[in-house]
């Protein structure tokens, strides 16, 4: 083979040049780098990296849910929420009148939407409070059926048991309705 070695050396020495600079190149980049990232340079901070996709769209799930608790509400109840938007209320009004599927998906849609534009934070918070309240009157409502319940199954017997949960119950008149319930119960008669 008659190849002048200093020409067929050049590709060798090309290639060997080629690729100590491309990792003295990345060798310091990563040097760099790191340097960069232990300034306390804002700009440089880790916690102002953009949001990822999947991050915003769970942030978009999480209105629209929101906003289907919105329509989950009576018209009362969404008066008591104090709502500013006005485009808002209306959209929900509207989701809860539309009864096709695909119809009523697009109008959540939009209300998600809609709820980027609104403190979603303090709708969160008085929709809690409103369905606390709920659940307190549930309590409530349990609590008195306990005691109405106790007074038609032992009577004169359960007084005491009710006055302790009102003590500013009428013992005379609460004794009258329970022996009134229980002479209706006993005669098949419907409560009066």
């Amino acid at each position: 083979m008659k190849i002048d070695p200093a020409l067929a050396g050049g590709v060798v020495l090309t290639t060997i040049t080629d690729v100590v600079g491309f990792f003295a190149f990345l060798g310091l980049a990563a040097y760099f780098y790191g340097w960069i990232t232990m300034n306390d340079d804002p700009l440089f901070d880790d916690e102002i990296a953009p949001e990822s996709k999947s991050a915003r769209k769970r942030q978009m799930h999480a209105l629209q849910d929101l906003g289907e608790q919105l329509v989950s509400l009576s018209p009362a109840q969404l008066a008591k929420l104090d709502i500013d938007n006005e485009t808002l209320i209306d959209s929900v009004l509207l989701a809860q009148r539309i009864s096709h599927r695909s119809g009523k998906r697009r109008q959540m849609q939009f209300i998600g939407k809609l709820m980027r534009n609104v403190d979603a934070e303090q709708i969160a918070v008085a929709l809690n409070e409103l369905h606390e309240t709920s659940r307190k009157a549930k309590a409530v409502e349990h609590v008195v059926e306990g005691a109405r319940d106790a007074l038609l199954l032992r009577g004169d017997d359960a007084i005491g048991e009710v006055l302790s949960i009102w003590p500013n119950g009428d013992r005379q008149l609460i004794r009258q309705l329970s022996r009134s319930a229980n002479d209706e119960r006993v005669k098949n008669a419907p409560p009066v």
